[in-house]
């Protein structure tokens, strides 16, 4: 099958978040199926720079937004095909892709995404001289939204998905954004582009495409309610037949506790035992207690309401007086990175915290933790408890989205079964949080059933090449192919 893939970030080129961490991965991992897929991305400044000497131009479009130039490249370390959108008025800017140098939306956001979209939609219809059509257009999060609804304007089109990252993410503009971006008139309307008198983007895809996802099970069946549609709960549901969700895929290559670079000591699910000169290197280094009584909690994440880290903060006094440790990494409000820093201050010997970003200590805590705390209110899919279950550091979670389709809780039943693999809790709560780590701390004392659960946890597959199959066959479906054609 032929697929355009478009989206505003794809690492290693550009990344602010998990879009481009699945916009990197997940369409190499489709062309190792065989299909023929092409990456569409803005050609911002960064990016030109970081494929400087391995570029050519292959078309030249004159759209009503502005000139457009299509660049080709490959993705580093793949043989993927990336067209760049390059709009110097639009994608030549430093830094963050999609704010400003004091942290605020670029004012002409709608103006450089929309130009995204009219680039994408002239390639799907073979109007950019690049004599290539896609079978089927994979857009993504509010960015691409405008793409299925200008394709709708067209009689003999691709099919469309439309993927959901973070629907708390919306693209809402003024009103009369629509009238400069000349957009017409019938999607002005609650059936089309309008929410609450403001211009939506992802309205373009929840309503147009022909099929919605989003990165985990769970999390399409919870933005169809009120708690989590952030107002297009609605819009979801009319949809609801169109609409599943596919758990996202982890780097199995960078994280993989055998050839982490970044562990002192490397291991694997038959030589558990050596994560314990991991965890006594990380002690010393963070300047707690060198003891394997303890029980060591790894965080790594934001520090924001969205992770819980609130109700954390609640629970710390109290968790702090029993034979727990705590490593943390992470940065977000200053008032919670203040807080946390106040208690690792009294707390020296029991409790550490970094605040920032630091690749190798997130390997570190993975690869030396007994266990890894997500207490997130919401998380479409997540990363961290991937990891977590990779390395063997058993994770302790809220059961919502993607938290809820990968970790098993340790009930009697599941442990018997030989599927747990971690501890889930909810509501979130202080007292949830204080049982379910005072199950896992429990958990410990038995040696069987903790190598048991650590064991299923790094035997499940969490590679992009298990998303990109359930994608295929999604794909085939809309195409009305066998995947075998």
């Amino acid at each position: 099958m032929k697929v355009l893939f478009v989206a505003s970030e794809a690492y290693p080129l550009i990344k602010t978040g998990g879009l481009g961490d699945v916009a990197g991965s997940l369409p190499p991992a489709l062309q190792d199926l065989g299909h023929d897929v092409r990456l569409l991305l803005p050609a911002y400044r960064d990016v030109l720079e970081r494929v400087r000497g391995r570029i050519q131009t292959r078309a030249r479009l004159g759209l009503q937004d502005g000139p457009v130039a299509v660049l080709e490249t490959t993705l580093p370390g793949t043989s993927l095909p990336v067209w760049l959108v390059d709009a110097p008025a639009w994608f030549d800017r430093p830094g963050n892709p999609y704010l400003d140098p004091q942290g605020r939306p670029w004012p002409d956001n709608a103006q450089r995404f929309a130009g995204l979209a009219r680039t994408a939609v002239a390639i799907a219809q073979d109007r950019a001289g690049l004599q290539w059509r896609p079978d089927l257009v994979h857009t993504n999060d509010w960015q691409t939204g405008l793409i299925p609804a200008l394709l709708s304007l067209e009689n003999d089109r691709p099919r469309q998905i439309f993927t959901i990252h973070n629907l708390a993410y919306q693209g809402l503009f003024p009103m009369e954004t629509f009238r400069e971006l000349g957009l017409p008139v019938f999607l002005q309307s609650m059936h089309g582009l309008e929410f609450h008198g403001q211009l939506s983007f992802i309205k373009g895809g929840l309503v147009f495409a022909d099929h919605i996802t989003t990165v985990s099970p769970t999390y399409a069946r919870e933005i169809q309610t009120p708690e989590y549609g952030c107002g297009l709960e609605g819009v979801l549901q009319a949809r609801s037949r169109d609409l599943s969700g596919i758990l996202n895929g982890i780097d199995t290559e960078t994280w993989n506790p055998a050839t982490d670079p970044h562990l002192p000591c490397r291991y694997d699910a038959h030589s558990l035992e050596r994560r314990g000169k991991n965890k006594g290197r990380l002690q010393r280094d963070c300047g707690l207690h060198v003891t394997d009584r303890p029980t060591l909690v790894g965080m790594v994440g934001r520090l924001v309401e969205q992770k819980g880290i609130d109700v954390v903060l609640e629970a710390l006094p109290r968790l702090l007086q029993w034979p727990l440790q705590f490593v943390i990494l992470g940065s977000g409000e200053h008032r919670y990175e203040a807080a946390l820093e106040a208690l690792a201050a009294r707390h020296r010997h029991r409790m550490a915290v970094h605040i920032g970003y630091d690749e190798g200590l997130a390997h570190r805590i993975e690869g030396a933790a007994d266990v890894f705390l997500m207490p997130s209110r919401f998380e479409p899919c997540g990363l961290n408890q991937m990891y977590s279950l990779r390395y063997g550091a058993v994770p302790v979670v809220r059961a919502t989205g993607g938290l809820a389709d990968t970790v098993v809780d340790a009930t009697p039943d599941h442990t018997i079964a030989g599927t747990a693999d971690g501890f889930t809790f909810t509501p979130l709560s202080v007292e949830a949080v204080l049982h379910a780590l005072d199950r896992a701390h429990c958990s410990r004392r038995s040696r069987s059933l903790w190598r048991g659960l650590q064991r299923t946890g790094m035997a499940q597959d969490f590679s992009w090449a298990r998303s990109a199959r359930e994608y295929s066959a999604l794909y085939a479906r809309l195409l009305g192919r066998s995947e075998a054609a």
